[in-house]
């Protein structure tokens, strides 16, 4: 069975909060929320939070695949709700699509993502 889109919501909202620590923000995180912008992640941020997701969902959830797969306006403007439908998408066994290599395109989140 699928995880649904609010929990997985939920799950993301507790891991940025985990990777920014004493630096989040009050800003409440929803599916509009930016990741540079509104919640002010840089390169590291986004190392972590690819490293968190692998430690929660393993392979089945490749970050780092995924934003290699947009381009740089893309990234620049990620929200949270675009990294939610990829999570469900990647963990609905009727959408997998074996796009899942460990680490394929980190070099790629740090050069592309942050100030």
């Amino acid at each position: 069975m699928a995880a649904s889109t609010a929990d997985i919501l939920a799950e993301l909202t507790e891991i940025i909060h985990a990777v920014l620590g004493d630096f989040a923000t009050d800003t409440p995180i929803t599916p509009d929320t930016t990741f540079r912008d509104e919640l002010g992640m840089e390169s590291i941020d986004v190392v972590s939070l690819a490293g968190r997701l692998q430690a929660r969902y393993g392979n089945t959830v490749n970050f780092a695949h995924f934003v290699a797969r947009l381009d740089l306006e893309t990234v620049g403007d990620l929200r949270v709700g675009q990294l939610v439908e990829h999570i469900t998408r990647s963990l609905d066994p009727a959408g997998a699509t074996g796009d899942t290599q460990a680490g394929a395109g980190t070099p790629a989140v740090v050069g592309v993502v942050g100030s």
